[in-house]
């Protein structure tokens, strides 16, 4: 057995905002995918995935029985193919802010919830927060708190834009222009990053005044540009703005960006080559890089590694 793939994800604009209704804009990323498969001989190589699988089946178990209204498994199935060797088979890398627990949710969702939604059907803003709900509280098991925004934009396949909360819907987002000199990367730090901590210390941060109101007074206003001026595909302005973003996350998120590549986002700021930001939650795992001229930015960062993910 092999099951369809579901695709990584990239959280454009809005990490951290989210929380404080920003707007966001998430995109899938097909360069990284995985599926659920069966490894009947249980090899080394699964067991980890298969053991993790088994005890995110017992957190389903639980969520069914705590709330039986919001979604119901076919766990007797689940448990069988567990049994069996199921594990899941990803290109993803974990701790790197790319929605790898995301599209594991998603797969374990379509093979196992029972009356599950689809995108083919009538498909409305209720069964999209429907969905989104469903997700975060499948995807709590391993992030503590989710929003449940990896999970769905993995299930859709679809660019998904976050006006607040209660209020998300499928985005049209510019078409990439394939010879474009500007583009979107992500930047390897090298390292990854555990979540929890870093959303620990943003909410430690939370409880200052001034923290809170550089969030919504700069932070928020901010993101929210991006995400318009990206959507309208106003690149200069988007540029401006993502250099705002830049030095607001520089001042206040220091603790989310790795030490090593401080001077490197505060050169990217100074000269125009690039602008960095986090891309999830930070602490390492990738960056997400804007440039105008990719040309530049490949020599301006030599010796990183670079990957491309839309271009301008």
């Amino acid at each position: 057995m092999r099951g369809p793939l579901f695709y990584s994800k990239i959280l454009l604009f809005g990490e951290y905002g989210i929380i404080k209704d920003s707007k966001g804009l998430s995109i899938p990323y097909n360069f990284y995918n995985g599926a659920l498969k069966i490894d009947e001989h249980k090899t080394v190589a699964t067991h980890r995935s298969n053991q993790s699988l088994k005890r995110f089946a017992g957190h389903l178990k639980q969520l069914q029985q705590e709330q039986p209204e919001l979604v119901q498994f076919d766990i007797a199935a689940l448990e069988a193919d567990i049994e069996n060797g199921l594990y899941f088979d990803s290109s993803i890398p974990e701790g790197y802010g790319v929605g790898s627990s995301g599209a594991l949710v998603a797969a374990v969702y379509d093979k196992y919830a029972t009356d599950k939604i689809t995108v083919l059907e009538n498909f409305t803003r209720e069964k999209l927060l429907q969905l989104k709900q469903i997700f975060g509280a499948m995807e709590s098991f391993f992030h503590g708190k989710s929003s449940g925004l990896d999970p769905l934009n993995s299930y859709l396949s679809l660019p998904i834009l976050i006006n607040s909360k209660d209020s998300i819907e499928p985005a049209g987002i510019p078409s990439q222009h394939q010879a474009g000199k500007g583009a979107v990367f992500l930047l390897d730090s090298g390292t990854t990053g555990e979540t929890a901590p870093m959303v620990q210390i943003f909410m430690e941060n939370m409880k200052q005044e001034g923290f809170r109101k550089m969030l919504k007074d700069q932070f928020v206003k901010h993101t929210d540009a991006c995400v318009e001026d990206f959507l309208k595909g106003d690149v200069s302005s988007l540029f401006r703005n993502v250099k705002h973003l830049s030095k607001v996350v520089l001042d206040n998120f220091k603790p989310m960006i790795p030490k090593e590549f401080h001077t490197l986002w505060k050169k990217g700021i100074e000269t125009n080559a690039y602008y960095l930001k986090l891309c999830g939650s930070g602490g390492g795992g990738y960056m997400l890089g804007f440039t105008q001229d990719m040309e530049k930015a490949q020599q301006a960062l030599q010796g990183h590694k670079l990957e491309v993910v839309y271009t301008f």
